[in-house]
């Protein structure tokens, strides 16, 4: 029940995204590069896994986001009620250059240039020629439980964040989990203005495991988008490489 209650959600959501990009072209208020069905589908993933999957349900990308609208979800219903690839294509695009910022709901907004340019083509390429389009009823696998492994004190608490296995893993969740979308670190690449530098802030271990886990601001939780062994491994990776 709360399944079809949140993808009905998320396809007037979606009407309703529509329905402001169309207005905004037909107003003259500018317009978004065309995106063609030929872009690079591949950095359009890469692209979405690191800067929309922390918002974002997609299949296909793996990821679980809920503050924003779960994109197979959406799309599947405008997919049955006739809605071309090319017109999804061309939707997300439009997403992307006009997005909302300041929902009604009081939820947080869609930064403005999250991707520009060839690099929002490929990501709205990507997106339409996936969303919507797994089986019915099918989601997303759960992140994997790490079952925990039998430590001594000490190794339960490393020194410097985390020894490099975990730090490691750190790394990968901040990239799978779009974090970088938000939040600034040289290690990792990204460059996100919504939350904090974390290069400059180079926040503890401990603060960036309880901000993870609760959310705070803007932030979302990820509680129940990460397990607890992903959220101690993106803590000590955070602490570890933040200002170096």
């Amino acid at each position: 029940m709360e399944g079809r209650v949140r993808r009905r959600r998320d396809a007037r959501s979606l009407t309703a995204a529509v329905l402001a990009v169309l207005a905004l072209v037909a107003a003259g208020c500018g317009a978004a590069s065309y995106a063609p069905a030929s872009a690079d589908k591949q950095n359009g993933k890469k692209l979405f896994q690191e800067k929309c999957g922390s918002c974002h349900t997609l299949a296909d990308a793996g990821t679980t986001g809920t503050v924003g609208p779960n994109l197979d979800a959406a799309f599947e219903q405008a997919l049955a009620a006739g809605m071309t690839e090319d017109t999804v294509r061309q939707v997300v695009r439009g997403q992307i250059a006009f997005p909302v910022t300041t929902p009604s709901t009081g939820a947080p907004g869609m930064p403005k240039d999250l991707v520009k340019g060839s690099d929002a083509e490929d990501v709205a390429a990507y997106v339409a020629s996936v969303a919507g389009k797994r089986a019915p009823g099918a989601a997303p696998a759960p992140p994997a439980q790490t079952a925990p492994a039998e430590t001594t004190p000490t190794e339960t608490t490393p020194p410097a964040g985390g020894g490099e296995a975990q730090v490691a893993a750190g790394k990968k969740v901040f990239l799978a989990a779009g974090c970088g979308a938000c939040h600034t670190l040289k290690d990792a690449g990204s460059g996100g203005t919504v939350g904090p530098n974390l290069d400059q802030l180079r926040p503890s271990r401990e603060r960036v495991a309880r901000q993870v886990t609760n959310g705070g601001g803007p932030m979302p939780a990820f509680k129940d988008q990460l397990t607890k062994q992903q959220i101690e491994d993106v803590a000590a990776y955070v602490s570890s490489v933040a200002g170096s």
